[in-house]
């Protein structure tokens, strides 16, 4: 398989399944609905492993231009490889949304909230100051990429990577996720909103593009100070 039809197919399996938790939770007449954040922050974890698990060995896994971009400015990805990754990323995020649509169809019917039924695809801010959120997720993915590379820089059993990288997520997404729910990918939260934009959700309202940039901007601003951080404090 290419790298990038496996940062394609991982991503889309972590949106299938992450997205998936959030419509099990929030959207009406699911059987997991109100289920809460420790079930959401739970299933994003294990959608990262689950993802890593199947495309790891062609593509590292990556499944976010954020870590890409991260891994490249650490020196351990090839620039080349970037544009491509993050296209992929991107095009697998859509699908999964898509998929994610497919599944619930019979519930955004009866669930009336515009807000809830584009929250099971993208992030939006507790609060409504930009600058904030774009501080939370800056700070957020820095420690994601930070919690890579201490992770890669240690040695464990055979296996064992994705389930300790499933575990950061969950740790990000308990500690610091209830201030902007915790994107920390810029396709994690563009490729969804793209698919809900154009998907022909019944009540849907807008997708909400004003917010649209932090998600994207502050995980790429953090990925690059993680890296910084790691390289000046740790090597």
């Amino acid at each position: 398989m290419s790298p990038y039809l496996a940062e394609f197919i991982g991503t889309m399996l972590l949106i299938l399944l992450g997205d998936g938790v959030v419509a099990g939770v929030l959207l009406k007449n699911s059987k997991s609905e109100n289920a809460g954040w420790l079930v959401i922050v739970l299933g994003w974890g294990i959608a990262v492993t689950l993802a890593i698990y199947a495309v790891g060995q062609f593509s590292n896994a990556h499944l976010n231009p954020a870590v890409t971009i991260g891994m490249a400015l650490s020196g351990s990805f090839n620039w080349d490889l970037v544009p491509g990754y993050c296209a992929a990323q991107l095009a697998g995020a859509f699908g999964g949304a898509i998929l994610v649509w497919i599944h619930y169809h019979a519930h955004w019917r009866k669930t009336e909230s515009a807000a809830i039924k584009l929250a099971v695809f993208c992030t939006a801010p507790a609060e409504s100051s930009l600058i904030n959120a774009l501080v939370r997720e800056t700070i957020a993915t820095m420690v994601l990429i930070l919690g890579l590379l201490f992770i890669g820089a240690n040695k464990f059993a055979d296996g064992l990577n994705p389930l300790v990288v499933g575990m950061l997520i969950v740790s990000i997404g308990l500690s610091l996720g209830g201030t902007t729910g915790w994107a920390i990918n810029p396709a994690r939260d563009l490729g969804p909103r793209l698919a809900h934009a154009v998907l022909p959700i019944p009540g849907k309202g807008s997708s909400d593009w004003s917010y649209a940039w932090v998600p994207v901007i502050g995980p790429l601003i953090g990925s690059v100070i993680g890296v910084l951080v790691y390289k000046t404090l740790f090597l």
